[in-house]
């Protein structure tokens, strides 16, 4: 064995374990391992398809379902040593309150383990007036306001003034979805920015994804860097969840569909991780590996810093679940 070997990785792993631990800042835990062989063949449905498909799966599953799946995803965070995990719940008229009362049992039953936050996923919108009622509802039980502007297509800006203001007015802290199709046509990160100063909420929110980024020519990207460090907006890459993005025959500068980590982190915005779906029909693959999804991470951005990619994977997740000492 030659004494001089040096495995990087090794180091980064030492580093996350003195830092106290991974931080999953990003996941959907009551969608963890709903997948089953008859709605595998939906997983190559396209995104927006995806947010009706999984209506079904909601709308059969009980509070014992969604707990025993939330238990399973958890159970194998703590395996891997995660002190703090990020989650988003469904809450809408297809699944009502069945993934809040799951959500409050686990962290009845785990919250001495490790560090839990929830934000409700808001896959029916903010504005059609049910789904503001359900909306309405869960923002009175999570610790995160949670977003997709694209859900309300045509009315981001007003979806961004609801989720702002109510977050502002409980003192919560925003994750929204943005930017998720790898495409120059978005500009939900960009948009995400300037509400954010808009609402005087700087600090407070984090755009999820922002894969979109990576897509517009350098002089944008820059540009936008700057504005989001004046927004004081987090990012959290989820690299798996979108390195399968389907190629097109659209132009575009030369990247990878992932959070372009590599140009933010040393213009110094606060990057986080997470494993955003875990074994269901948005991932069927996906099993909530902290580490693989480091990897993929580092290898897509080309990105080898050890403390950066250590501070990722703990501390700046810590920051954007409020949860820095």
């Amino acid at each position: 064995m030659n004494a001089n070997n040096y495995n990087p990785i090794e180091e980064v792993l030492e580093k996350v374990q003195a830092r106290g631990g991974w931080v999953n800042a990003h996941s959907h835990l009551d969608r963890a391992y709903s997948l089953t062989r008859d709605t595998f063949a939906l997983s190559n449905s396209y995104l927006k398809e995806k947010w009706h498909l999984v209506d079904d799966m909601k709308r059969n599953s009980s509070v014992d379902d969604i707990y025993f799946r939330m238990e399973k995803a958890i159970t194998y965070m703590l395996e891997q040593g995660v002190q703090a995990i990020g989650s988003f719940i469904d809450c809408d008229e297809v699944i009502e309150d069945r993934s809040i009362l799951a959500a409050q049992r686990l962290r009845e039953n785990y919250g001495n383990d490790l560090e839990i936050r929830f934000a409700n996923q808001v896959l029916k919108g903010v504005i059609n007036p049910k789904a503001r009622e359900w909306f309405d509802l869960s923002a009175q039980f999570v610790d995160i306001i949670g977003g997709l502007p694209a859900k309300d297509f045509g009315k981001e800006d007003e979806h961004l003034d609801i989720l702002l203001s109510t977050a502002k007015e409980k003192n919560l802290l925003v994750h929204v979805h943005v930017d998720q199709f790898n495409t120059d046509e978005e500009k939900e990160t960009e948009q995400l920015a300037r509400k954010v100063i808009e609402h005087g909420m700087q600090g407070k929110v984090s755009a999820v994804h922002s894969i979109s980024v990576a897509a517009h020519p350098k002089k944008y990207r820059f540009e936008l860097y700057d504005l989001i460090k004046e927004a004081d907006l987090h990012v959290i890459s989820c690299p798996t969840a979108w390195i399968d993005h389907n190629r097109t025959e659209r132009l575009a500068p030369s990247h990878n569909s992932v959070t372009p980590v590599d140009e933010m982190v040393p213009r110094g915005i606060n990057v986080a991780f997470g494993t955003d779906n875990i074994n269901d029909i948005y991932k069927p693959f996906s099993d909530g590996h902290l580490l693989t999804e480091l990897r993929v991470m580092l290898e897509a951005c080309h990105y080898y810093d050890v403390e950066s990619l250590s501070d990722i994977a703990t501390v700046n997740g810590l920051k954007v679940l409020g949860l820095s000492k």
